[in-house]
């Protein structure tokens, strides 16, 4: 194995991590924002299974054999689809609005909470990296 290809299967799944959480924050970040929007449903991103897809540790998908020219390409997704979907259980306002609002903001600060965390792991692994490095 080589060295940039040791380093990448290092960094991986902080990369992944830190991708994923930046996008969970924007879409709490979208469903307190639209905490009073009329018909807007809450969304989030379930965050053990986006990881799983984005480290390949998620089942693959299937893909049927085209016997014909004609055949429509076929793709069959793993159970469960995306990691991005509507949230569950929340209740619905008259409006049709979904949010719940503290627990957006909850949820909000605990992915912030992970997100600075995951930052200062990276920032460890590097400082030990290059010490490594530069024998220091």
């Amino acid at each position: 194995m080589n060295a940039p290809n040791a380093l990448d299967q290092s960094f991986a799944p902080l990369q992944a991590s830190l991708h994923l959480r930046a996008q969970r924050q924007q879409l709490l970040t979208a469903n307190i924002v639209n905490a009073d929007t009329p018909g807007y449903k809450a969304v989030d991103l379930d965050f053990q299974k986006a990881l799983a897809q984005a480290l390949g540790q998620a089942p693959q998908s299937l893909t049927m054999k085209a016997t014909h020219p004609r055949h429509l390409p076929g793709d069959l997704s793993p159970a469960g689809g995306s990691a991005i979907g509507f949230q569950q259980g929340n209740p619905v306002r008259l409006d049709g609005n979904s949010v719940d609002l503290d627990r957006e903001q909850a949820e909000f600060q605990k992915n912030s909470i992970h997100y600075e965390a995951d930052l200062t792991f990276l920032g460890g692994k590097i400082k030990s990296l290059l010490s490594a490095i530069t024998g220091n």
